[in-house]
């Protein structure tokens, strides 16, 4: 695919670094040469300097030909104008837009084409991760909870402890240790190495553990893992960006909050926001002082959220020191998080990583549903809807032993029956964990999860409708 993205800035940078990977055409736009200069050094794309808005610029990047353009720079009215030039000039088949202020929400008149804008999607990186960050409160047990068709099914990450019921089990034994909760285990890591999926293989305690479950079973498989901790009622958070103060709103009334900021202006900005029930504090969240008078220690939870990732690392490390339950940090610089993958740092959260995922769902083939980022960007999970009859296609009416899968690639569940619902028909969509003998229907969302992202060009290929196959 061609694709030309408009602003080589965090978001931007890990939006081509993940699209090269999969060997699409990509052309950057930045204002910046030198940046540019050094992507171009280290990725296998081409760049462009000039302001992505003028015409003449995106003729040089080859707006006439591409297939889709993502306006991810740092302005909204930037990537607004670059959107509207692309369709209207260049009539781009496929336009995508970042855009922070909560005003122009999907579907919304001023982003349609023609009277509009011309924004096909809408990405918000901040609303994203505060998706994320409310599942990481809500299971607090959890390293990832990430969900397929509507929330009906979530794939699960978490660490093993000791105590757990399934730890030192066999994965054979796990139905009988865990009844009435279906799961399926699609990947076991032991440190970097993953462990084959055998029915002997056993859940050591320090296992990161993927599994897919329906969303109503959720807790009962988190408690089979490791003993289950207490609601997150405390929570401290350092920063009162974008992202700090999105968290703070929605969590207000559920959570005793204390929020730091270390700008005046913007602590004063954030008491008009909040509710008197949130205690804003101006301060520096790497103070020792500051975070022990203000009960650091007594947090269920502590996130750093602000813009400086060693602010966010050394203010986690020393919450951790000084008593707090959870510790969880923002970190945008990939090498920064693979560091404290490990440490005494519960959680790092990369707000890239959040993103590509729904930009992957509009750039995949096929009927893919929804892309999920794994491992930092090297595995993922995908929902893609199985299509066309046996005849025509290579996955339906066929076994999940009976589908060439790549090796460690795993279906894990499907959900059948949405067609149904959605044509009014009162049959609830059932959620199906896969086993070996699981047949594949028409119109069935298939959950796959892959290890490394090399595989997704197979798997979609395997889900392509065609003429015949035999």
């Amino acid at each position: 695919m061609n694709i030309l993205i408009i602003g080589a800035g965090r978001v931007g940078e890990s939006v081509a670094e993940s699209l090269v990977s999969e060997r699409n055409d990509i052309t950057l736009v930045d204002t910046d040469p030198r940046r540019l200069a050094a992507l171009q050094d280290r990725l296998d794309l081409r760049g462009v300097a000039g302001n992505g808005i003028q015409p003449s610029v995106l003729r040089e990047a080859g707006a006439q030909d591409c297939d889709m353009l993502i306006a991810c720079a740092a302005a909204d009215e930037t990537n607004l104008v670059a959107c509207k030039v692309a369709r209207e000039l260049f009539q781009v088949p496929t336009t995508i837009a970042r855009l922070r202020s909560p005003e122009f929400e999907p579907g919304s008149p001023l982003l349609a084409r023609g009277t509009g804008f011309g924004v096909d999607e809408v990405i918000c990186p901040e609303a994203s991760v505060t998706r994320y960050l409310r599942k990481l409160i809500d299971y607090p047990e959890a390293l990832q909870v990430l969900e397929f068709v509507g929330g009906l099914v979530s794939l699960i990450t978490v660490r093993a402890v000791r105590g757990g019921a399934m730890v030192q089990h066999s994965l054979a034994e796990l139905p009988q240790l865990v009844p009435g909760a279906d799961m399926r285990i699609v990947a076991l890591y032991r440190g970097n190495t993953s462990v084959p999926l055998e029915g002997s293989t056993r859940i050591a305690a320090g296992d990161e553990v993927f599994v897919l479950a329906a969303t109503a079973h959720v807790r009962q498989v988190l408690g089979a893992l490791r003993q289950m901790d207490r609601p997150t009622r405390r929570l401290m958070i350092a920063g009162g960006g974008r992202v700090g103060l999105r968290l703070a709103r929605e969590l207000e009334g559920s959570c005793e909050i204390k929020l730091i900021e270390v700008n005046a202006e913007r602590c004063d900005y954030l008491a008009t926001q909040l509710k008197g029930s949130t205690l804003v504090l101006n301060g520096d969240s790497t103070d020792e002082d500051l975070m022990e008078d203000e009960n650091v220690r007594d947090m269920d939870l502590f996130a750093a959220l602000t813009s400086d990732d060693e602010d966010n690392i050394m203010a986690c490390l020393m919450a951790k020191r000084l008593g707090a339950r959870r510790v969880l940090a923002l970190i945008n610089r990939r090498a920064y998080a693979d560091l404290v993958q490990g440490t005494q740092i519960d959680i790092a959260i990369s707000p890239s990583h959040t993103v590509i995922g729904e930009l992957l769902a509009h750039i995949r083939r096929g009927d893919v549903e929804a892309v999920h980022s794994l491992r930092r960007g090297t595995a993922e999970a995908l929902e893609i809807v199985a299509r066309g009859t046996a005849r025509q296609s290579k996955v339906v009416g066929r076994r999940v032993e009976e589908i060439a899968l790549p090796r460690g690639a795993q279906i894990g569940a499907l959900v059948r029956g949405l067609g149904a619902a959605d044509s009014g028909a009162h049959t609830a969509p059932r959620v199906i964990m896969a086993h070996h003998d699981t047949v594949i229907e028409t119109d069935d969302h298939v959950i796959v999860f892959l290890p490394h992202k090399r595989m997704v060009r197979e798997v979609e290929r395997l889900f392509q409708v065609g003429a015949t196959f035999f």
